[in-house]
């Protein structure tokens, strides 16, 4: 009776099933460690974020380039304040404001956007307060340039002039003549009375929408697996059925055409 799966269409149908299930399992446990990955990752960066907050702060020049492990970190930095930007469209404890961005010129010889703090409402020069003249030194968060599109950041252009939409020295190249580090900082206590803008976590490092495509992936390819199966199972027991009919004289008959009449 199975007979039949020694067909040339059986072997095809089988040697298809014995390679798509591993397939299909092997993705989806690969889709399922990307998913477990980034959560060990925000976990990993929640620790460090809370670790980074009380730990001693090193020389900046130290913990460049800013990469998943130094990101967050406290550094600190002296130089010069310069130019001052507003980064408009920032939210904080669900308020709309915008942040302070004043560029510090290091010893270096390169400058460095430091976030001053965040203040409410419209992005306006006259709200902000002017940084301390003379040297300073600055204590805050490292972070990476940002991306716009990424993690709410704008990529609005046409703003006033004094304003950037982005924190990244792509952004900043044209706005101002020093040269930048691709960094900045956000201060520990912000100044002036200006709220402190909290760290973020590090791209790539959060539960964000990529995390659950990981687990939805993870899904659909065990789906895919069983899919096969059944239909296999299915695809077999049509064949078994068609077998055992035909062995029984219950398949019906081909239709034969009537002969052709013949003049005598």
């Amino acid at each position: 009776m199975y007979r039949f799966l020694l067909t040339p269409r059986w072997w095809g149908i089988n040697v298809f099933v014995l390679l798509a299930i591993p397939f299909c399992i092997f993705m989806g446990s690969w889709q399922l460690s990307r998913f477990e990955g980034r959560v060990h990752d925000s976990r990993a960066a929640t620790e460090q974020a809370a670790s980074d907050q009380h730990e001693t702060a090193r020389p900046l020049d130290s913990m460049l380039p800013v990469d998943k492990a130094t990101s967050g970190r406290r550094v600190t930095a002296s130089g010069h304040y310069g130019k001052q930007l507003l980064v408009p469209g920032r939210q904080l404890d669900g308020k709309n404001g915008f942040y302070v961005l004043t560029l510090l010129r290091t010893d270096a010889g390169k400058a460095l956007p430091v976030v001053r703090g965040w203040l409410p409402g419209e992005a306006d020069a006259a709200k902000a307060p002017a940084p301390p003249s003379g040297e300073v030194t600055v204590t805050g968060a490292l972070q990476a340039s940002e991306t716009p599109g990424d993690n709410g950041v704008s990529a609005q252009g046409g703003l006033p002039a004094g304003q950037t939409a982005a924190i990244s020295s792509a952004s900043l190249v044209n706005l101002v003549p020093d040269r930048l580090y691709d960094a900045w900082i956000t201060l520990d206590k912000a100044d002036s009375g200006m709220k402190a803008v909290p760290a973020s976590a590090p791209q790539g490092t959060g539960l964000d929408l990529k995390a659950f495509q990981n687990l939805g992936y993870t899904g659909e390819w065990f789906v895919f697996a069983g899919f096969v199966v059944f239909m296999w199972f299915r695809l077999l027991r049509r064949e078994v059925e068609a077998a055992r009919d035909a062995a029984l004289g219950l398949a019906p008959q081909e239709e034969t055409a009537p002969a052709p009449v013949t003049s005598g």
